[in-house]
């Protein structure tokens, strides 16, 4: 059963387009990444699924509901999980469960259960009586998370969840979306984390509004790599990266942290070709080896100008 379905669907603010004519579907229990840079259109497209923006133009559907004629039967069967973190910080853990419990309409006997159930899933039983203006980054975003699922929503929307936590708070947060979509919930995840998408059942690229590509991690790589991927690793990367510029044989070159990744035509000297271009510039390499390419390899050369491939 498809849970998701975008037609077409275009968001303008004025003469800005957000959103350029996006069409995509999402499968049951599937969890799917939405993978871009800050100011995409991830959350855009988010806040139409949830009924909170209505599209342009174009239409779509959550589990079989309008997203612009059904906007408020939408919001009863999903989970939202906005960009921010939006529970009240002067409220304890346990208090805050029950003011979301009320507002999805569990009465008294199901609300607690639920919270029970739901604090007992994310580990915060023993947390339930602390206040939220205490609460660690990472465990904020557990709570706002439980608070999204009290209801049992059959499709939960995550804007950035992980954002501005450590990589160990973030692994533990993909274990409970794992054992969500084992228990058949959809999961509607957009994040900027290049390496996060790799845990996602199939990721939709977005950049500048537009889908420009998706597919399972395993198929963007091999249908958008051609070419052999090298990280170099050199003092001054941004200067590599500049030097490499139309160098006959390189397709595309990035900053990657502390290091430069660059694709290389299938066949080319890479030594000669890296190391003479940069001793040129005045620059050396410390090491340079070749690398399984990356989600965000895909990325760079779906965005390189010409499109080398």
């Amino acid at each position: 059963m498809t849970a998701v379905i975008l037609d077409n669907v275009l968001k303008t603010f004025g003469d800005f387009i957000a959103v350029d004519h996006i069409s995509l579907s999402v499968a049951e229990g599937e969890i799917f990444g939405f993978l871009g840079p800050n100011g995409a259109g991830k959350s855009t497209t988010i806040r139409m699924l949830c009924g909170l923006l209505t599209p342009t133009s174009g239409t779509g559907r959550v589990h079989g509901l309008n997203i612009v004629t059904q906007s408020e039967e939408i919001k009863a069967h999903l989970g939202y999980m906005s960009q921010r973190f939006s529970l009240y910080e002067d409220l304890r853990v346990v208090e805050n469960m029950r003011f979301f419990g009320g507002i999805y309409g569990l009465q008294n006997s199901e609300c607690n259960r639920r919270i029970h159930e739901v604090l007992e899933m994310i580990g915060l039983n023993d947390r339930r009586q602390h206040m939220t203006r205490d609460l660690p980054g990472g465990i904020k975003q557990r709570l706002a998370l439980g608070c999204a699922l009290l209801h049992q929503p059959s499709i939960i929307f995550l804007d950035e969840p992980t954002s501005g936590v450590d990589p160990a708070t973030r692994r533990n947060f993909w274990d409970l979306i794992y054992d969500l979509a084992e228990d058949k919930v959809t999961v509607f995840v957009t994040t900027h984390y290049m390496e996060e998408a790799e845990y996602c059942h199939r990721i939709g690229l977005i950049n500048h509004g537009s889908l420009i590509a998706a597919g399972t991690p395993q198929q963007l790589k091999k249908e958008h790599i051609d070419g052999d991927v090298y990280e170099v690793e050199i003092s001054d990367v941004l200067a590599a990266v500049e030097c490499m510029a139309d160098v006959d044989g390189v397709l595309d070159a990035a900053v990657f942290g502390r290091a430069m990744h660059i694709r290389l035509t299938k066949g080319v000297n890479a030594e000669n070709i890296l190391r003479r271009r940069l001793a040129a510039a005045g620059l050396e390499a410390t090491r340079i080896r070749t690398i399984k390419p990356t989600l965000e390899d895909v990325f760079v050369a779906l965005v390189s100008p010409g499109r080398k491939q």
